[in-house]
């Protein structure tokens, strides 16, 4: 007896059969959304200009509190056309990347030596973790007392705050290796310094990402509070000559070019990330 496994006339079901398939059209997925992301994450910003705008032309928000939009733009405007902002964006870019640079060999040479061996654990993070509960912003008055009030003490409290975050994320990252992928590597004739190489610094690298991100935030902060010191030069000096002038729009204009560069630095460690954590699959949200 043989059977007959051909298969149905899908033809010949009725339209009117409830058993009748279907087409299901997708939903839209990530590339398929109606409006871009880029547009969405404009729109917060835009309702809270508007609103700040409508404040401010209806009284209710007086200038002297805060100056409206309109009249930060042109302020905006007259700092760039004269020079002033650009040279103070330069006077404080080379502050965060001298104390960046200085933080990070320091911050990422203790973890490296406090992670990869126990006796440098034994040696060195107990004393990074009892200095790093200390106020770092504290510490402004010594620094001035020791390093005077030049350029130095600034540097320095900014490398000071970037060190113990690559410290601590770098750290962190090196001790979370899993063992496995160690065995793994010892199993392949890898020795200890391959291991390192191949194995403990690929898998620490996510953790140094987030340290260097967390790292560039803190470098912003403390050049706001370095430049509020006995500064001649920078973003914080305009801040503070505006402040005795009682100039609001540039005050303003000062902190959104903070927030602005500190968004860029945020924008390059993003970009670091997708180009050196290409192996790392991650959840970018639904």
């Amino acid at each position: 007896m043989t059977i007959d496994h051909a298969p149905p006339d899908i033809s010949a079901i009725s339209k009117n059969d409830p058993l009748t398939l279907e087409p299901v059209t997708p939903a839209a997925g990530p590339g398929r959304r109606a409006v871009p992301r880029w547009l969405r994450r404009t729109v917060g910003p835009l309702l809270l200009l508007a609103g700040w705008q409508v404040l401010s032309a209806t009284g209710v928000l007086h200038r002297d509190i805060l100056a409206s939009p309109g009249t930060i733009a042109r302020a905006a405007a007259e700092l760039i056309g004269d020079g002033t902002l650009p040279a103070a964006m330069g006077i404080s870019l080379q502050r965060v990347a001298v104390g960046l640079l200085l933080g990070g060999v320091i911050g990422i040479s203790l973890a490296l030596v406090s992670g990869l061996s126990r006796l440098g654990e034994d040696l060195v993070d107990a004393t990074v973790q009892m200095l790093r509960t200390v106020p770092w912003v504290g510490l402004i008055p010594l620094f001035i007392i020791w390093l005077g009030i030049g350029e130095a003490p600034k540097i320095a409290l900014i490398a000071l705050g970037v060190a113990f975050h690559l410290y601590l994320n770098v750290y962190a990252g090196i001790r979370g290796v899993d063992e496995q992928l160690i065995e793994a590597g010892q199993s392949l004739g890898l020795g200890r310094w391959g291991l390192v190489r191949h194995v403990v610094l690929p898998g620490a690298l996510p953790g140094a990402m987030t340290g260097l991100r967390y790292s560039l935030a803190t470098a912003w902060l403390a050049l706001v509070f370095g430049e509020s010191i006995n500064a001649d030069a920078g973003i914080g000096f305009l801040m503070n000559q505006a402040r005795e002038f009682f100039r609001t729009d540039v005050i303003v204009v000062c902190l959104v070019v903070y927030a602005f560069l500190g968004l860029l630095a945020d924008a390059v460690v993003r970009t670091l990330e997708r180009l050196l954590l290409q192996w790392r699959p991650t959840f970018q949200g639904k």
